[in-house]
C-alpha cells in the first residue's frame, strides 16, 4: 500500500537526440484547490533552457521558454505528458503492484518504470538515474502470459519463489499505451512490445493484428515491424519498438506526441469534436518536417482502416515522433479489424469527411485537399486500396497463420457493403 502522501511535485528528464542518458528538462506541479479542480504547472529548468541542443517536450504548448506554463486540462496534466503515462492496461499492472487502486496521476507517472514511450522520464531526485539497460527477455515470455493471465483474471500469480520477481516483470511496459495485456521484451535485435492474446478472445487477435499490419505494408502503408511467436502452445504478437534505436552504448530514444496531444483535445466526450483525421492533417502539417508526405500517408491509414473496419483508431492511436530534432508522423500501429452486424453504415472513430466519421469512400475522398492530395489522386488511392485489401486480406490472414474459422469470423470487416453508397444516403442511415 502507498503509506505517505503523493507528492505534488517531480522533475521532467528527457533524453535529448544522439544521446542515451537523460537530462534534468523540467520542473513540474500538480495541484487541486478545494473544489478538487487539479491545476499542472510546468517550468523548464535555467540550466537546461540554456543547453544548445534542448528541445521543447512539445513544439506547440510547451516550446522553449522561461515562462511557467498552465494547465487545468486532462486533471491538470499536459498532453506531452500525459503521453508518457500509463493507459489503461499498465495503471491495472501499477495498481495491483502497489496495492492501491485510488492512484491519481502523479502516482501513475512516478510509479511507471523508465521504459515508457518516447523520451520523457519523471523522478524525485534533480538527478536523473542512469538508463535502465536490463529488459526482460523474450524467454521470459512464457511466465510474462501467466502473470498477464492473472491480472486479467484478478486472480494472484502463481505463488511460488519467482512469483515477486514476475509481478516486477509485468511493470516493465505498464507504460505503453493500451487496453491488451503486453509487457516490453528485449532480443539480440532490440526491443519489443510483447502483446498477449486474453482466453475471452474471439479470435486469435496476436496473428491477426500482425496480417493487418503486414496487409497495410501492402498497400503503401509504413507500419511498426512485427512477427508473432509461440509461447507454450499460444501466439504473442510482437511488435518492434520504432521510438528506440539500439546502439553499443545502449538506446537512443525518439520523442513521441500522440494525435490526442496534437489535436488539444482529451479522451472523453467534451472534445470528441476534435477527434479528426482532417484537423488532425492541418496540426500534423504545422510540426512535420516532411508535411506533404506525411498528409498523404494519413489519408492512406485513414482509407485503411475505413477498408478494415478498424473502428479503434482513436487519436493515441497516431502519433508523431522525432528521433533528431524534426518530427515526423511514426509508423502505423495498433490495427485491427472489427466484424460489425451493419452492411449499410459504420463509422471511424474520428471525423473522416463531409458526413462526419462515415467510414464510406465518397466521404473520405470529399476533404483530400485537407490532406493536399488532389481529388483525383485521392480517389485513385481509395479504389487501388479497396482492391487490394478486398483481393488480398484472406490470402495474407492464412499465410501470416491465421485459421479458416477465425477468418470466417473476422471476414465481414473487409470492404463493407456501405463502404460504396451514395454519400447521400449517409442522412438516412443510423449513426
Amino acid at each position: 500500500m502507498i503509506s505517505k502522501p503523493t507528492p505534488t511535485e517531480c522533475f521532467v528528464y528527457i533524453t535529448l537526440p544522439g544521446q542515451i542518458t537523460p537530462v534534468t528538462a523540467a520542473r513540474f506541479e500538480l495541484t487541486a484547490d478545494r473544489r478538487g479542480i487539479a491545476t499542472g504547472r510546468l517550468v523548464y529548468g535555467r540550466t537546461y533552457f540554456a543547453r544548445a541542443d534542448a528541445v521543447p517536450i512539445d513544439p506547440i504548448e510547451l516550446k522553449l521558454s522561461d515562462r511557467t506554463y498552465e494547465t487545468t486540462g486532462m486533471k491538470g496534466i499536459f498532453g506531452a505528458l500525459r503521453d508518457a503515462s500509463p493507459d489503461y492496461w499498465g495503471r491495472r499492472v501499477i495498481e495491483r503492484h502497489v496495492g492501491a487502486a485510488q492512484l491519481n496521476e502523479m502516482d501513475y507517472l512516478l510509479h511507471s518504470p523508465d521504459d515508457r514511450a518516447g523520451a520523457l522520464g519523471f523522478g524525485l531526485n534533480q538527478q536523473p538515474p542512469a538508463p535502465k539497460r536490463d529488459f526482460n527477455k523474450t524467454l521470459q515470455l512464457a511466465r510474462l502470459q501467466e502473470a498477464a493471465d492473472a491480472i486479467v483474471a484478478k486472480e494472484d500469480v502463481q505463488n511460488d519463489a519467482d512469483a515477486a520477481q514476475i509481478e516486477e516483470l509485468m511493470l516493465v511496459g505498464t507504460s505503453m499505451g493500451g487496453a491488451r495485456p503486453k509487457a516490453v521484451v528485449e532480443d539480440n535485435d532490440g526491443l519489443w512490445i510483447a502483446k498477449f492474446n486474453r482466453n475471452d478472445d474471439k479470435w486469435n487477435s496476436a496473428r491477426a493484428e500482425h496480417a493487418m499490419l503486414v496487409l497495410a505494408r501492402s498497400c503503401g502503408i509504413t507500419t511498426a515491424e512485427s512477427k508473432v511467436v509461440r509461447v507454450g502452445g499460444r501466439d504473442v504478437l510482437m511488435v518492434k519498438r520504432f521510438d528506440r534505436e539500439r546502439t553499443d552504448a545502449g538506446y537512443l530514444r525518439a520523442r513521441m506526441l500522440s494525435g490526442l496531444t496534437l489535436l488539444r483535445a482529451e479522451e472523453g466526450h467534451d472534445t470528441r469534436d476534435r477527434w479528426s483525421y482532417v484537423l488532425l492533417a492541418e496540426d500534423l502539417r504545422r510540426v512535420s518536417a516532411v508535411p506533404r508526405a506525411d498528409a498523404a500517408e494519413l489519408f492512406r491509414r485513414m482509407c485503411f482502416n475505413a477498408l478494415i473496419s478498424n473502428t479503434d483508431d482513436h487519436p493515441r492511436n497516431h502519433a508523431l515522433m522525432a528521433m533528431n530534432v524534426d518530427w515526423k508522423l511514426s509508423p502505423a500501429y495498433d490495427l485491427t479489424p472489427t466484424p460489425h452486424v451493419s452492411e449499410e453504415r459504420r463509422d471511424l472513430a474520428m471525423i473522416c469527411g463531409d458526413a462526419g466519421r462515415y467510414a464510406n469512400a465518397e466521404n473520405i475522398v470529399s476533404q483530400s485537399l485537407r490532406f493536399l492530395l488532389e481529388k483525383g489522386d485521392a480517389q485513385k488511392i481509395v479504389a487501388d486500396m479497396e482492391e487490394k485489401v478486398r483481393g488480398t486480406w484472406y490470402e495474407v490472414a492464412r499465410r501470416e497463420g491465421l485459421s479458416e474459422q477465425d477468418c470466417h469470423t473476422i471476414g465481414r470487416a473487409f470492404v463493407y457493403a456501405g463502404f460504396r453508397y451514395p454519400m447521400g444516403r449517409a442522412a438516412t442511415l443510423v449513426v
